[in-house]
């Protein structure tokens, strides 16, 4: 007998004990591939395939920890210090910790303040007595020019006003202060204001402001505040209502030079905001663009499709580069102010392929149509667009006069502007005399 099974046995002994040993390394690397998934700081390739959790959506402020390192307390702090530190009056757009801002700040006492952001219609009027006697308070004035410190909105919410800060954040004052802002809602009643009652750097908390303390007017909200924080208008409407906002189209490029082979055009759907369009200019700037005739009203509506921009006409002479003479801008990018554009770049044909290319190249006219989805037939906007090599692009030279002599003192200047900021309850103000005088907010 034990010759015929001598045979047999390693071949029994490597069934019992390479096959558990073989499972216990299998079961091992499993479980090592499973707890690396849950480890902190470990990282899967993109393309790993997995059967989704379906976690919650983020929203978008949360999304800034995980592309920026964390901000060290020194860093934070000289965040707040630049924020607060007097402008004498000036107008700051600087990008601070990864935000663009447009800032200004001052000091204030018992007679009270007002701070304004340039061109974009946003003030901050602090009333006298606010203040107590003997004590100066820093205040300051902040567009957020960072899309993601925005509310997350639903598909029926749409976004009607910048994003502004009053600092210093939880600042309370004796008395109101009174904050203004434009809005671009079509019926200023379906406009709401939202309030983030969180520092500028944190996760923002947005909820909706008591309409008790907010009134909105055609164009325009004014919110008295108890104390500082982040601000803004969200469109918001019954259900089985349209909401419904306007848009500025705005046309950029860069000059046309003799010589120059290509040239590209772009337009932005704006909030019809002055900020939102102070936006676009400083987003062309680094690429030399600037603002080709006035911007273009647009009825936008909440529940309609894509925004489309058509191609229909490039003078002779030139040629549209693009694979497409349709270009599709997201309703939602639109509905929710992320400020989008479009972009075409023509091309001068070649000098064979016409008989005079020198006398007609030298400028360039386009055409263009600009509608909802499926409203071309009801509503649509026409875009027009020229330019040629002998118009002035530089910078005009300056105009050598004299200082300007103020002849008020600074503080009666500064009652006066307090004066004439806030509305009038019977409407007798100046807006109403420059609005029979025929002036429109921007020339005032």
């Amino acid at each position: 007998m034990c010759p015929q099974e001598s045979p047999t046995q390693p071949f029994q002994f490597l069934l019992l004990v390479g096959v558990p040993v073989a499972s216990a390394l299998l079961l091992v690397q499993c479980l090592r591939w499973h707890w690396s998934r849950w480890l902190p700081g470990t990282c899967r390739k993109p393309d790993d395939q997995e059967e989704p959790v379906s976690p919650p959506i983020p929203s978008p402020e949360y999304e800034v920890p995980r592309q920026c390192p964390p901000a060290t307390l020194p860093e934070v702090a000289a965040f707040y210090q630049e924020l607060h530190t007097p402008t004498w009056g000036q107008t700051i757009t600087r990008q601070l910790m990864h935000k663009l801002l447009v800032f200004s700040a001052r000091e204030v006492d018992h007679r009270g303040g007002c701070l304004m952001l340039q061109d974009t219609g946003i003030s901050l009027l602090i009333p006298p007595g606010a203040v107590a006697v003997g004590r100066q308070e820093k205040v300051s004035l902040i567009l957020v020019w960072d899309l993601t410190d925005a509310p997350s909105l639903s598909q029926a919410q749409g976004l009607v006003s910048p994003v502004v800060a009053c600092g210093p954040h939880g600042a309370s004052f004796l008395k109101p202060c009174t904050l203004t802002f434009k809005h671009c809602a079509q019926q200023p009643s379906q406009a709401r204001t939202y309030c983030s009652n969180t520092p500028l750097l944190d996760a923002k908390n947005w909820r909706p402001l008591g309409r008790r303390g907010a009134h909105t007017s055609r164009d325009e909200c004014r919110i008295l505040l108890s104390h500082f924080s982040l601000y803004t208008c969200v469109l918001e409407v019954p259900l089985g209502q349209t909401a419904r906002k306007w848009l500025q189209l705005a046309v950029f490029c860069s000059p046309l030079t003799p010589g120059q082979t290509h040239l590209q055009l772009r337009v932005y759907f704006l909030n019809n905001t002055p900020c939102a369009l102070q936006w676009a200019i400083t987003n062309e700037q680094p690429h030399g663009g600037r603002l080709r005739g006035p911007c273009q009203l647009f009825d936008f509506t909440g529940a309609r499709g894509d925004q489309c921009l058509t191609l229909k006409y490039i003078s002779e002479g030139w040629e549209n580069v693009d694979e497409s003479s349709c270009q599709l801008v997201p309703h939602l990018h639109i509905w929710h102010g992320k400020c989008p554009f479009r972009s075409f770049c023509f091309r001068r044909k070649a000098a064979n392929e016409s008989e005079d290319c020198s006398a007609i190249t030298n400028e360039i006219i386009v055409t263009m149509h600009t509608f909802q989805d499926g409203l071309e037939t009801k509503y649509m906007e026409i875009l027009r667009f020229q330019a040629s090599e002998e118009e002035s692009w530089a910078a005009p030279p300056p105009v050598t006069q004299p200082p300007p002599c103020n002849r008020l003192p600074p503080e009666l200047f500064e009652q006066l502007q307090m004066l004439l900021e806030p509305y009038s309850v019977t409407g007798n103000d100046w807006r109403r005399l420059a609005s029979h005088l025929g002036l429109c907010g921007m020339k005032i």
